[in-house]
């Protein structure tokens, strides 16, 4: 089981195989035999067991199975269900709350909050992931859609990977895009210098956002964001490149005093809408949901003042 995450700043200085027990709850002895066989990577690099790690690189590792399932049912609050049947369930993801497992990541996910609930999701792709074919940051918020049956995960991941998939985000960015519609066309990569964020990156993978803005206040404005690609943190990466980014996003660069005077603790992002065909019959289906109690808020405040 393939597993990525930047080594935290209580591991600075120590061994391969002493980290890889503390992060994985292996033994010293698997953990050594992991390195041994080249399964652990530091920055792209294989590494001995006996090496020091720093803090902040980007470890890589190849885990043995894991002797039970790796997803735990959990109730998971705000999870609400906007559309389920046979082949899907399509969710409204509060913020706080992951796709699914992942290193690292000990809070509520949309996987364990289904299962609690006694949904039944297809089991294809990674055992953590069961059903996930797309995926939201834990701080953004709205819809996302789950395979329940096996057919439907095979065609929905193709649907995603074909980008037939309608994806319409809101987001509420710092000052005036210029102009006030338009397409972003950037390949986005890790970020050379701080690989836990990524960026606008010469080679990188081919990432496409289209934008409109939809209303403008005098330090922000709400654009309309459909995507053509889906990399991780698209909307955010992009919009932090126009030197416009997601109000309350401070991993890209946003002012924390608008967000502080709006009340906003996370980026303002949400996934307003989404569609796409059918895995059972074909047929065109799509949802929207309402911003959140946060997101409203800050719109309440820029409307008043304005």
């Amino acid at each position: 089981m393939h597993r990525e995450l930047h080594v935290p700043d209580g591991l600075e200085g120590q061994r391969v195989d002493q980290a890889l027990s503390r992060l994985f709850g292996l033994t010293r002895s698997t953990a050594a035999d992991l390195a041994d066989a080249g399964a652990v990577l530091v920055d792209g690099r294989a590494r001995g067991k006996g090496d020091r790690l720093v803090a902040g690189s980007w470890l890589e590792v190849e885990l043995p199975p894991p002797p039970g399932d790796p997803v735990v049912a959990a109730p998971v609050d705000g999870l609400g269900v906007v559309y389920d049947d046979e082949d899907v369930v399509v969710v409204d993801k509060p913020v706080g709350v992951a796709a699914h497992p992942s290193p690292g990541w000990d809070g509520p996910t949309v996987v364990g909050g289904l299962l609690a609930a006694g949904y039944r999701i297809s089991t294809s792709g990674a055992a953590e992931r069961q059903g996930i074919v797309h995926r939201l940051d834990a701080a953004t918020t709205g819809l996302m859609v789950v395979a329940k049956s096996e057919r439907a995960y095979t065609l929905l991941k193709a649907a995603f990977k074909q980008r037939t998939v309608d994806k319409g985000y809101h987001a509420l960015v710092q000052g005036h895009p210029d102009p006030s519609r338009g397409t972003i066309d950037a390949p986005i990569d890790r970020h050379p210098k701080h690989d836990w964020r990524f960026a606008v990156v010469t080679g990188g993978r081919p990432s496409v956002t289209h934008y409109e803005t939809i209303e403008a206040f005098p330090a922000a404005s709400l654009v309309a964001i459909k995507l053509e690609t889906g990399r991780t943190h698209q909307i955010r990466v992009h919009f932090s490149a126009l030197k416009h980014p997601c109000v309350g996003d401070t991993t890209y660069g946003a002012d924390p005093t608008l967000a502080a005077r709006l009340g906003v603790s996370r980026q303002w992002l949400h996934a307003r809408r989404l569609g796409f065909a059918h895995p059972g019959d074909g047929r065109w289906v799509e949802f929207t949901s309402e911003y959140p109690a946060d997101l409203a808020g800050a719109l309440a405040v820029l409307r008043a003042e304005y």
